[in-house]
């Protein structure tokens, strides 16, 4: 089975199924599924649009509401986990995961899926400590509070993830798993982005319980696009536990110009240049 991972889709559907199949094409593969780390933004119409935490400048319908209407089919099953921009009014119509449009699918803001042989699970949204111990207590329309404290992960949602018994073999977030910066130059990317530094010192980057408990292979996250390159080696790092991989995913090439693309082929992170 070959997986490909995408960082972040910013309801770019079209570009990046089209990456795809320039890739099967190059490198004579067929692709199985394609999960996305989070900012999927399945924006489906104005109303959505208002939802998203993005300056208004940046708003744009982009192109999932083509395959929410049933104008256009993913062409690859899809499996995505929520971001910090998204239409979260209708992520949270699906908060314990579901089909948002037809072979596209939401795990919601916690869950697992078997795709396959394979188990995959997920975390939406980002880690901020003032929400994490709170209910969902936002409703659209959203006011300027609530439009980002929709998508702050709470401990809740942590706590089903707990509950999982059966190991793992994928597991997605959008925040990196805690302590992931002692593997990699994490003093040039605090340099690089100043706000970082406090994340860093506090080791408030998402949720040691989870990767602690869950048995799990492979661990995807993309926030902070421009850093991904800061990890160690070709983004791949190995966690203290042996079995644990880290990769943060930059493959969004379409639509921000990174260099590689990543397929998992039965287990391995295979790293494909993009044909262009």
């Amino acid at each position: 089975m070959k997986i490909a991972v995408e960082g972040c889709m910013h309801g770019e559907l079209d570009k990046v199924y089209d990456t795809l199949r320039q890739l099967e094409e190059a490198e004579g593969v067929k692709i199985d599924l394609l999960l996305c780390c989070g900012d999927f933004q399945a924006v489906r119409n104005e109303n959505d649009l208002q939802c998203v935490n993005v300056k208004p400048k940046y708003r744009t319908m982009n192109s999932f509401w083509k395959y929410y209407s049933g104008k256009a089919v993913a062409p690859y099953p899809t499996i995505f986990i929520g971001g910090n921009h998204e239409a979260s009014n209708y992520l949270w119509e699906l908060y314990y995961g579901g089909w948002a449009a037809p072979n596209i699918y939401f795990l919601g803001l916690a869950g697992v899926v078997k795709f396959g042989n394979i188990r995959i699970g997920g975390l939406s949204g980002i880690h901020k400590q003032q929400h994490y111990q709170l209910g969902h207590y936002e409703r659209p329309p959203y006011n300027e509070g609530t439009i980002r404290s929709v998508y702050h992960v709470r401990h809740y949602d942590v706590l089903k993830l707990m509950h999982v018994k059966e190991p793992l073999d994928i597991f997605m977030s959008h925040d990196w798993p805690l302590g992931i910066t002692e593997y990699g130059n994490w003093q040039k990317l605090i340099r690089e982005k100043r706000f970082f530094e406090e994340e860093v010192i506090q080791t408030c980057l998402q949720h040691c319980l989870v990767l602690e408990i869950l048995d799990m292979e492979i661990i995807f996250s993309y926030n902070l696009r421009g850093l991904s390159q800061m990890t160690i080696h070709t983004n791949l790092v190995r966690m203290p536990r042996e079995r644990v991989i880290f990769l943060s995913c930059n493959i969004v090439l379409c639509i921000y110009g990174k260099f590689m693309n990543n397929v998992i082929d039965n287990g391995l992170i295979v790293f494909m240049p993009l044909m262009w």
